[in-house]
C-alpha cells in the first residue's frame, strides 16, 4: 500500500457551516486516510440548499486567484493532489484551469481528481455555460473523472440508455484527456440497483481496464455522497495503487455512510414520517470506522 505521509490536497469546492457537503464530506474521509487536505470554499453556505432557507457568500474569481497568489508569495503551494467539485461560475472555473497549471509546474506528478458537479436525474444546477470550460479547459488536464450519468450524458453528446452507451460515452471522456473514469451511478441496472461503472487506460498501453459494480438503490435523498465518493476515490487509489479495489472500497464506503444515516434519520423522524433535510445529513463522523477499514461488500466485476 503506498505510503500517505507526504501526501498534500487541494481542494476546491464549496462548503456549509452546518452539514456534510463539498469540502466537509471529502476534507474528513481524506484526513482520516492520513491525507493532509487544504481547503477552498467556491461557495460557503449555511447549510445545502435543500433546506427551506440557506445564506452565505459565493467566491468570485477574483478571490481565488487572492488566495491562491497568498499560497504561492509563501512558497506553499506544493500538492500532490488536486480535487474539485462544485463550482458555480464561469470565470471561477476558468481561474481553476490556471491555477491547476501552474499546480503541475510546481509537480509535474500531480494527479487531479476532477468531479465535475453539473447536476443530476436530467437537469443542470449551474449554468450552462460551464460546461464548455470543463471540456474544453478542465478535462484535458484530469487524471480521473467523476461524473454521475447526466454529467456524462453532457460531457459527451451521448445518451446513456444501455451500459453500451456507458462504455462509448466513458471512451470519448478518455480521448477529452482523463485516464480514468468512473461513473458515479447510473440508472442500467434494475429498478432497486444503481450501477457504477469504471474503466482506466493502463499505464504505457493502449489497453484498457474495466468494470461494474451494483449496488443497492435507496429511495431518500441524500447530499453530499457525490463528494464523499470522490475524495474516497482520489484516497483508495492512492493507497492501493488498483482501480478495481479503490472503486469497491469507495462503494462499500458510501453505502455504509447511507445506510446509517437513512437508519438513523428514520430513528429521529419517527414511523411514518419523512425525515427532514436536517436528520438526512450523512452520519460522517460516526462512520469513521467504515472509512478507516472498508469492510468490501460490493464486489467490482471486470468488463
Amino acid at each position: 500500500m503506498a505510503s500517505t505521509d507526504d501526501c498534500r490536497v487541494l481542494s476546491i469546492q464549496s462548503s456549509v457551516v452546518s452539514g456534510y457537503v463539498g469540502n466537509k464530506s471529502a476534507t474528513f474521509p481524506l484526513q482520516v486516510l492520513g491525507f493532509d487536505v487544504s481547503t477552498v470554499n467556491s461557495v460557503q453556505f449555511s447549510n445545502h440548499t435543500g433546506y427551506k432557507v440557506f445564506k452565505g457568500q459565493v467566491l468570485n474569481a477574483a478571490d481565488m486567484d487572492d488566495l491562491y497568489d497568498g499560497l504561492k508569495c509563501n512558497n506553499i503551494h506544493h500538492f500532490t493532489h488536486l480535487l474539485t467539485g462544485y463550482i458555480g461560475s464561469k470565470s471561477f472555473l476558468e481561474k481553476v484551469g490556471e491555477i491547476i497549471q501552474n499546480l503541475r509546474k510546481q509537480n509535474p506528478n500531480l494527479t487531479y481528481v476532477c468531479d465535475p458537479v453539473m447536476g443530476d436525474n436530467g437537469k443542470m444546477y449551474v449554468p450552462t455555460e460551464l460546461l464548455e470550460v470543463y471540456k474544453k479547459v478542465i478535462l484535458p488536464l484530469a487524471d480521473i473523472v467523476t461524473p454521475n450519468q447526466f454529467e456524462a450524458e453532457l460531457l459527451t453528446g451521448v445518451e446513456i440508455k444501455t451500459e453500451a452507451d456507458a462504455w462509448k460515452a466513458m471512451q470519448i471522456l478518455h480521448g477529452m484527456g482523463p485516464k480514468t473514469v468512473v461513473i458515479s451511478s447510473s440508472d442500467l441496472g434494475p429498478d432497486d440497483t444503481i450501477v457504477g461503472l469504471a474503466s482506466s487506460i493502463k499505464n504505457g498501453s493502449t489497453s484498457m481496464e474495466r468494470y461494474r459494480i451494483d449496488m443497492p438503490f435507496i429511495d431518500q435523498t441524500f447530499v453530499g455522497t457525490g463528494d464523499l465518493f470522490a475524495a474516497c476515490l482520489l484516497a483508495w487509489i492512492q493507497k492501493d495503487q488498483n482501480l478495481k479495489v479503490a472503486l469497491e472500497k469507495t462503494v462499500s464506503i458510501v453505502q455504509a455512510v447511507i445506510t446509517r444515516t437513512v437508519t438513523h434519520a428514520h430513528c429521529l423522524a419517527g414511523k411514518g414520517n419523512k425525515p427532514t433535510p436536517e436528520q438526512m445529513e450523512l452520519r460522517l463522523v460516526q462512520s469513521k470506522a467504515d472509512i478507516e477499514e472498508p469492510k468490501i461488500v460490493f464486489s467490482a466485476v471486470p468488463v
